[in-house]
């Protein structure tokens, strides 16, 4: 199988490293990248393939990924068009929309459009996937494939609902480290040490979410049996419910989404 990334930036890095552990050999796998730093740990860290630029790369891959930033993808893809043959296309480039990616590669119809996040640096990502008409089972399964060597994935149906996948999982590493941020803060109030503070909230997070993925139970649950009626946990969350917190990010999540919107207008329309 001949695998071509476009772009050798830190996902893709992830990306390779997964699929090379999951038994994908680093011959098959090919990588475009104009930055001599990004190729040179690239053949360092996996002997993948490297080149500085697409025309010298392969034709006719069996998976091409495109790894580089939306704003990017128009003129990086342009040595690409006519040379595809049957390609499965996975974009992993936030906002842009299958109509915008098919345009560009000269009407190319096997497309899946994917938003993975920052845990996959980790192997602990949750990737959305999303199909265009054409792609088939084998299709399916095999960007299935290449998206869960960094983590967990979810298929979308309606690719409208992308955006909303970007707003909770793409984005959501943010709001996590930004509570993270807040207990650590806390904690320094309290009279911890930055090192106790870390480790405190980190691990609250970590085993809360745990917890709550092993649990059958909704999260409101979990959270009303940690709450004892006029306990320390009721004053946190009255004060903040007082503060909005909740209201606050799920409104974030909703803005997270509408920009997702409009930046795929923005960059779809050039």
């Amino acid at each position: 199988m001949k695998i071509l990334f476009l772009g050798g930036g830190n996902m893709a890095n992830a990306l390779i490293g997964g699929m090379l552990r999951q038994g994908f050999a680093a011959a098959d796998i090919h990588v475009v990248d104009p930055g001599s730093e990004a190729r040179e740990r690239l053949a360092a860290s996996y002997t993948v393939n490297c080149h500085a630029d697409a025309k010298t790369a392969p034709d006719a891959p069996d998976v091409l990924i495109l790894a580089v930033k939306p704003q990017q993808m128009r003129e990086a893809v342009a040595p690409l068009v006519g040379r595809l043959g049957d390609a499965l296309v996975i974009s992993i480039a936030a906002g842009l929309d299958m109509a915008a990616l098919g345009r560009w590669l000269g009407g190319h119809p096997r497309l899946v459009r994917c938003m993975p996040n920052t845990p996959a640096l980790v192997g602990a990502g949750i990737t959305g996937l999303c199909a265009a008409a054409a792609v088939d089972a084998a299709g399916r399964a095999l960007a299935e494939r290449v998206l869960r060597a960094v983590g967990s994935t979810v298929w979308i149906a309606d690719e409208a609902q992308m955006d909303g996948v970007t707003a909770i999982s793409g984005s959501g590493p943010a709001y996590v480290f930004l509570f993270i941020e807040a207990l650590q803060q806390a904690a320094a109030e309290l009279g911890f040490t930055p090192e106790q503070g870390r480790q405190l909230a980190i691990e609250t997070v970590s085993g809360a979410a745990a917890l709550a993925a092993a649990s059958s139970e909704p999260a409101a649950i979990l959270r009303e049996r940690v709450t004892s009626k006029g306990g320390t946990t009721a004053a946190a969350l009255e004060t903040m419910a007082a503060r909005g917190v909740k209201d606050g990010i799920v409104a974030g999540c909703h803005a997270a989404a509408a920009r997702g919107r409009e930046l795929g207008q923005l960059l779809g329309g050039q």
